[in-house]
């Protein structure tokens, strides 16, 4: 039986990622994050698909170089389709459909959520990983997107819960800028929170039906705190960072785990994964953790290498695809907004 080498291309935001995947083991994964931002407190589109432009070549080559393979021996190129910036999309997009051209190889879209959601299945050789059987639910919490996902197949996902305004680290890293601690918010308030009082502050919680998050109204509460403290102290915020930042992480965590509880109850599914930039986050994982160990369900969280953005989970969606012989036409165009 002929190898199946996939090589999957990331860049739907701010990282640059190639990686090759062959017959489902991970042979190289080389990521550029772009440090340019930070200055900004956020991304900025136009600088970083300047940046992609600058990193994909280099990165591509490094992550064939270091799999140990040529050009030749690629059986399929997986990309990033969507979601994501337009601007960066465009960039590993255009990039892998010329590659295709050059090499007469077939091209496969991946979506990016659902790429997240195979990072469960990636497997290195001596590294031990436990992946769900179907079907699962799935927290999905990043930058851009809080979901949670009824997991059927690799490729046959559901939306069952989504939020309905911000994300939940996009409201991290708000309340991070609110504080002026920079960016990005999410490891510098989980390393504070470490050290804080989750429950001396009470923030605002939504009161949303069904399975749907909001953040919105946490993010103005934590902003009007700061507003009042700040004008009886000026200093209240560096004499309360580890505070606010536990206060903030808890109130999060217990947003995104009461939701969740609630679909495991409706749906009988016990099989709960996590995945997204989030799931990084210590208190979250603590969370999955316990309630594997109270009996709730079992638990699968990735490793931190698989948490952001990254060409591995690229790779092996799209390896799953290439089984399938599911294709893609080099006409279809890269898409921004959310769609499974």
């Amino acid at each position: 039986m002929q190898d199946a080498v996939i090589l999957g291309i990331e860049s739907s935001c701010d990282d640059t990622s190639a990686a090759v995947i062959k017959n489902g083991y991970l042979l190289s994964n080389v990521t550029a994050s772009q440090k340019v931002h930070e200055e900004y407190g956020g991304v900025v589109p136009e600088l970083a698909s300047r940046a992609h432009q600058q990193n994909i070549l280099p990165t591509v080559h490094a992550a064939i170089k270091h799999a140990g393979i040529t050009l030749e021996d690629i059986s399929a190129i997986a990309c990033t389709l969507g979601p994501g910036l337009m601007g960066s999309l465009l960039v590993g997009v255009s990039f892998a459909k010329g590659l295709c051209i050059s090499l007469s190889k077939p091209l496969i879209s991946v979506n990016h959520l659902q790429g997240h959601v195979s990072a469960h299945f990636i497997k290195e050789e001596g590294v031990r990983n436990t992946s769900p059987a179907f079907p699962f639910l799935c927290l999905l919490v990043s930058g851009g997107n809080s979901q949670i996902l009824k997991v059927n197949d690799y490729g046959d996902m559901q939306i069952i819960g989504k939020t309905i305004d911000d994300a939940a680290g996009e409201t991290i890293d708000k309340c991070s800028k609110y504080m002026g601690l920079g960016y990005p918010g999410g490891p510098i308030i989980d390393r504070l929170a470490r050290k804080g009082n989750p429950k001396a502050f009470v923030f605002s919680k939504p009161h949303v039906e069904g399975y749907d998050y909001s953040f919105s109204g946490l993010k103005t509460s934590f902003l009007y705190t700061l507003r009042d403290k700040v004008a009886e102290n000026k200093n209240f915020i560096e004499q309360n960072k580890e505070d606010l930042a536990a206060s903030l992480e808890y109130t999060v965590v217990d947003i995104l785990m009461g939701k969740l509880e609630k679909a495991v109850k409706d749906t009988g599914i016990h099989r709960v994964a996590v995945a997204g930039g989030v799931s990084a986050n210590t208190a979250l994982r603590q969370a999955f953790v316990m309630r594997q160990q109270c009996g709730l369900w079992q638990s699968f969280i990735p490793l931190f290498s698989y948490t952001t953005d990254n060409a591995a989970m690229i790779a092996m969606a799209g390896y799953f695809k290439f089984l399938n012989r599911d294709f893609c036409p080099l006409d279809r165009p890269a898409f921004s907004r959310v769609m499974l």
